[in-house]
């Protein structure tokens, strides 16, 4: 008995190294990843719902910057072009007045008090043309305030089935010259894209440090209605592919397409919105020109898989 303790505290050490040696391998191995739900589609229900598989088109994407803005109101822009073309016209008149007395006064054909009455008009009116010609810079951008045929230019945004655009973004964000041209989305709406080119920097807000650039979109859009514009930015353009707008589905705040990846079965792969492109979504992970995507009939394939109905389920191999 005096031996027990020596030979006891031996073996419980041994059984001690010997469970932790037992359970070390299990804690080190990572389980195993689930496998990814699919939707099994076979070809007769293919055909019935008439489901299109296309290839994604390879493209060299150039980054962009979104801003956002609003589309101006035809009618306010036309009432700033007549009141800056009125003060115009009104400074012009009123110098060439002063030009005709000054040389009659010269001529001792004009008294002293016609001669300051025309100075004083000549002055009044120069001042207002110039207040109202900063006012239209501010508003309008300096380029433009500095035309002499804005009634003509005004003119293409009340008939000819033009727009203008103002995007606002932070100082800054671009380096002078700012983008030539600009993708506008009205409504926020990606199928609605409308091409728009540079009609003008404007100042920067000193108080909020906000840009606004005053873009010309070629298509009549409703006046004061909400927008976003695609700025390309400098930068070397990424590889990747497009997938067509038609083919992205919004399922909890995402986007989503299908891969076709066998016969029958498909799987849902999330699509990034951050891309947009005139042929669709811009996609750099995840697929490529050899995957297969459906790009008709895929509302209804989730309409499936998220009812557990219609098709029938499996899992990707």
């Amino acid at each position: 008995m005096k031996f027990a303790p020596k030979i006891i505290f031996p073996l419980a050490v041994s059984l001690a190294a010997g469970l932790a040696g037992c359970s070390k391998p299990a804690a080190e191995t990572p389980p195993a990843a689930p496998e990814k739900a699919g939707v099994t589609v076979d070809a007769e229900t293919q055909e019935r719902i008439g489901l299109k598989i296309e290839s994604p088109v390879a493209m060299h994407w150039q980054p962009v910057v979104r801003a956002t803005g609003h589309v101006a109101d035809p009618m306010t822009f036309a009432a700033a072009v007549a009141d800056y073309e009125a003060a115009r016209a009104a400074a012009s008149a009123s110098q060439s007045e002063l030009d005709r007395t000054q040389k009659l006064a010269a001529q001792d054909n004009a008294s002293a008090r016609v001669l300051e009455a025309a100075q004083a008009a000549s002055a009044r009116d120069t001042l207002a043309f110039k207040t109202s010609q900063a006012k239209f810079a501010a508003d309008w951008g300096a380029h433009l305030a500095a035309q002499t045929n804005l009634s003509a230019y005004a003119e293409k945004f009340m008939t000819d089935g033009k727009s203008l655009v103002k995007l606002s973004l932070p100082a800054g964000a671009f380096r002078n010259p700012p983008p030539p041209v600009a993708t506008i989305l009205a409504l926020n709406n990606e199928t609605n894209a409308v091409a728009a080119e540079l009609a003008d920097d404007m100042v920067i807000d000193p108080a909020t440090q906000v840009q606004t650039l005053l873009y010309a979109a070629d298509e009549k859009l409703p006046p004061n209605i909400a927008v976003t514009g695609l700025l390309k930015v400098a930068g070397d353009p990424v590889d990747g592919v497009v997938v067509p707008v038609g083919a992205v589905l919004r399922h909890e705040g995402r986007g989503w397409a299908y891969v076709q990846t066998e016969t029958n079965q498909f799987v849902r792969v999330e699509i990034p919105l951050d891309r947009l492109t005139d042929g669709g979504w811009f996609v750099s992970e995840n697929l490529s020109m050899t995957n297969r995507i459906v790009t008709v009939g895929a509302q209804t394939v989730l309409s499936a898989e998220l009812s557990g109905g219609g098709f029938n389920t499996g899992q990707r191999d």
